[in-house]
């Protein structure tokens, strides 16, 4: 401990009017957090405002962020400013690094009242790069949009902000530091804990790891490689699949947090992790998977490069659901997916009689549902899949969902997928990114579209493409009554159903950092044509969508940024 009580100031500031939380909290370009004075500091002080003061004296916090530029800086200002506002205690990832599902884990475990993680997810590190501030509430899910829309109401009227700026944290060493501070709350407590042991116990009592050691190095075993993406998951890509689950050193790359995240973008996408694309086409893997920044997504790869989308990976998983043991034992609640997700786990739903929800975008709405005791599954078409076992999407968890199903099939990734097909049919899926675009003339087309498509002349129309013709069946603005606390979310994205069952919807994301990023999705359902190449067989839906959204002339754009 310290020698003498630390001092708690009061800091004048003036509010900035940009500080809304997106789906993924604030994100801005590092040097915003720089370079505008006490903009991080505003932001902190208003999740801690959102919090009453009654709940928020004596309670515990749990902080941890993915390594990236800018993260113990800062780490060192939520560690002063929550001691200033009164939280009795800090669990704290060891160097400052958790990824997002262990806060979940750690918050659920230790019953705190809330997680701060300092993540800007797949997006960009390093000095030039993106920094995040996200709010887990006590559930361990992402905050409510009733919290942070209150968060964003205190940010625009702050005048003041607490803090104990003499206060230094030691990230290295594990253990508990206690400090006295000038007020009149008691001692205040951090504690370094290696979050990859937490995390760790709990996948053992939902996996079989006995199987999973069999798979892995077992006689007969597999061969994996696992690409951390130079983000948080490398410790427990390490600890887990390598030390515990006995699966060779070399099949893990890229393990070693960076604050530049090693100069590439870290996401979960076959379209950004090139690497281990070109490893897996290569044949001396049968299994190949990648994380995100923060480890809450995952991309899955079969031997030769054989990639399986979001979509259907979330309904293999539903459909050999009591391969994981955890389901065994309590049972399979319920199945959702985000709106713009493919239809695929529907038909599971569907053939296994259980309760399928569609829902926003969003974690948030899956969490609610779980805390009903109404979901077990659910999965985002971003490359998001996740088990009621925490309120976050798990990257490491789908991994070992999808171990244990080969463990008990015994059969490739990719045979699996395609009798799934053969069994359930084919939902051909793709995502149309246009990143960047100029925010005025992405909402001046979302407006006008939306305007086309709620006219009740628009049902009914039909579009030919070469042989193909399509004919409208409803178009909306997709609203959700929450079916737990009849909360309602509107305008959560423009949606074309054609008669075949056919989708195309229109959204701007909410992740992004500058500009907007206006994304088209296309579903279409086939059950004799299975084996495809996806884009040939999207692109009479895709000229469609084009041509109604007049996307290309209203953004000045020729073509995707990304295409998934």
């Amino acid at each position: 401990m310290d020698d003498g009580p630390l001092q708690v100031l009061t800091v004048p500031t003036a509010p900035y009017p940009d500080q809304r939380p997106g789906t993924g909290g604030l994100r801005r370009k590092v040097h915003v957090f720089q370079s505008r004075r006490y903009y991080l500091h505003n932001f902190i002080q208003s999740v801690f405002s959102s919090i009453d003061l009654r709940d928020r004296q004596g309670s515990t916090v749990v902080v941890g962020g993915d390594g990236r530029f800018f993260n113990r800086d800062a780490i060192e200002v939520v560690v002063q400013m929550a001691a200033a506002n009164g939280v009795g205690r800090l669990i704290i990832g060891h160097h400052g690094v958790m990824s997002t599902p262990a806060v979940s884990c750690v918050v659920r475990k230790h019953k705190a009242i809330g997680g701060i993680s300092l993540t800007a997810g797949s997006n960009p590190g390093g000095p030039e790069g993106d920094f995040g501030i996200k709010f887990n509430t006590a559930s361990g899910g992402p905050a409510q949009e009733v919290v942070t829309n209150k968060i964003f109401q205190i940010s625009r009227a702050i005048e003041e902000f607490a803090i104990c700026p003499g206060l230094r944290v030691d990230l290295a060493t594990l253990g508990k530091q206690r400090f006295d501070l000038e007020n009149k709350f008691k001692p205040f407590t951090v504690e370094i804990v290696d979050s990859v042991e937490s995390y760790a116990n709990l996948l053992r009592n939902i996996f079989d790891f006995a199987a999973l050691k069999e798979l892995l190095s077992g006689e007969n075993h597999i061969n994996i490689r696992v690409d951390a993406m130079n983000g948080v998951m490398g410790p427990y890509v390490r600890r887990i699949l390598c030390e515990e689950l006995g699966s060779p050193a070399n099949s893990a790359v890229n393990c070693v947090p960076l604050e530049d995240l090693g100069g590439q973008r870290p996401d979960a996408d076959p379209t950004c992790a090139t690497d281990l694309l070109d490893t897996m086409r290569g044949g001396e893997y049968d299994f190949g998977a990648a994380f995100d920044g923060d480890g809450d997504r995952n991309v899955i790869l079969g031997k030769h490069g054989f990639s399986i989308t979001p979509s259907d990976s979330v309904a293999v998983v539903a459909a050999n659901i009591f391969c994981i043991p955890y389901f065994q034992h309590t049972g399979v609640r319920g199945f959702a997916r985000s709106m713009p997700t493919s239809a695929a786990l529907d038909k599971v739903a569907k053939a296994t009689k259980i309760e399928l929800y569609e829902t926003p975008t969003g974690w948030r709405f899956f969490w609610n549902l779980m805390d009903a005791g109404r979901l077990s599954l659910c999965g985002e078409e971003s490359f998001g899949t996740g088990g009621d076992h925490i309120r976050e999407k798990d990257g490491l968890w789908a991994v070992l969902a999808w171990l244990s199903i080969l463990a008990a099939r015994r059969q490739s990734a990719e045979d699996i997928v395609k009798e799934h097909w053969l069994k359930y049919g084919r939902n051909y899926y793709t995502r149309y990114d246009y990143e960047d675009v100029e925010l005025d003339a992405a909402c001046e087309m979302m407006e006008d579209l939306e305007t086309t498509l709620v006219d009740k002349a628009f049902a009914g129309q039909r579009f030919a493409v070469g042989e193909k013709i399509y004919q409208v069946e409803k178009a909306d603005n997709f609203e959700y009554t929450d079916p737990v606390d009849s909360s309602i979310s509107r305008n959560q994205g423009l949606r074309i159903v054609f008669s075949d069952g056919s989708r195309i919807v229109y959204r701007l994301s909410g992740t992004g950092t500058g500009g907007a990023t206006v994304r088209v999705y296309i579903d279409s359902y086939e059950k004799e044509e299975l084996f495809q190449e996806t884009q040939v067989m999207l692109a009479p839906l895709a000229t469609i969508a084009l041509k109604i959204s007049r996307l290309h002339e209203r953004t000045g754009r020729s073509g995707p940024s990304v295409i998934t």
